[in-house]
């Protein structure tokens, strides 16, 4: 099947994940109600707290935008879980099997209409952040890669979520499974906190940790520094964010990619 047919093909997925969102309007508000909840919660509860020892709430503000819009991304991915375990139990997949159409582009309108979830809901959060004092201090350019930076790790871990929705045997499997691994991922990492500031193992994991060098990357194009008195990162990963998030990603879907696509081959009602 040629990449014109794969293209149109999953076009018109995209269009019809698409259509399911603006029906379903609760799942937009779940996108965006939870990051606007966090962002409430560490910036106004917890930022003199966990900033002020390093230039107050203000300056807190600022460190924390980045890892809240890569988390809101991040927990996106569990639509892309979710969507797909509703399709196999309702038997639209096995529908989509039937038709004379790319096995591929079911996985990738599916990935891609989340993608434009994840954009309507970064909108939302910029004006969010913008509001609570957060600014971007670097030139046009250096935002716009920012956006793409975190865009790029949306979709490696959308085909992760693809991946679980095959896999998941029902839709409340699916919503467990789409979430949990969630929270190791965002939480040890820079997200919230200097990185250096985690203990031991966990410190180490967090250097490594793809989530941390997508935050790091996305803040440097923001201009957005650490406040004052704060460790900086240090090591490999941290010197050169921007390049392992980018690495990490193309790996994440290089694994993934296929191994949902063998998964979509197989799986049956």
């Amino acid at each position: 099947m040629n990449a014109a047919k794969v293209m149109s093909d999953s076009a018109v997925i995209t269009w019809r994940n698409v259509m399911n969102v603006r029906r379903n309007p609760d799942w937009l508000l779940g996108a965006t109600a939870f990051p606007i909840m966090f962002v409430l919660l560490f910036a106004y509860v917890f930022g003199n707290a966990i900033g002020g020892a390093g230039g107050g709430g203000a300056s807190y503000r600022e460190f924390l935008i980045a890892g809240i819009f890569a988390q809101t991304v991040a927990f996106n991915s569990s639509y892309t879980v979710i969507g797909f375990a509703n399709d196999l139990q309702k038997g639209i997949i096995d529908r989509f099997r039937s038709l004379p159409m790319s096995r591929l582009a079911v996985l990738v309108g599916r990935t891609t209409a989340d993608q434009v979830l994840s954009v309507v809901v970064l909108l939302v959060m910029t004006v969010c952040g913008l509001l609570i004092g957060w600014r971007i201090h670097s030139g046009f350019v250096d935002a716009l890669l920012g956006y793409l930076m975190i865009l790029l790790f949306a979709f490696a871990l959308s085909w992760v979520g693809a991946y679980i929705g095959l896999v998941a045997r029902s839709v409340e499997v699916a919503n467990s499974a789409g979430l949990i691994w969630m929270f190791p991922l965002t939480f040890i990492s820079s997200a919230f906190v200097p990185q250096e500031s985690l203990p031991g193992v966990l410190g180490s994991i967090a250097d490594w940790n793809p989530f941390t060098a997508a935050v790091n990357a996305t803040r440097r194009l923001f201009g957005n520094e650490s406040p004052a008195g704060w460790p900086e990162p240090s090591g490999w990963p941290a010197e050169n964010a921007a390049l392992y998030a980018i690495l990490s990603c193309v790996v994440i879907i290089a694994i993934f990619a296929p191994l949902a696509t063998a998964r979509y081959s197989r799986v049956s009602t």
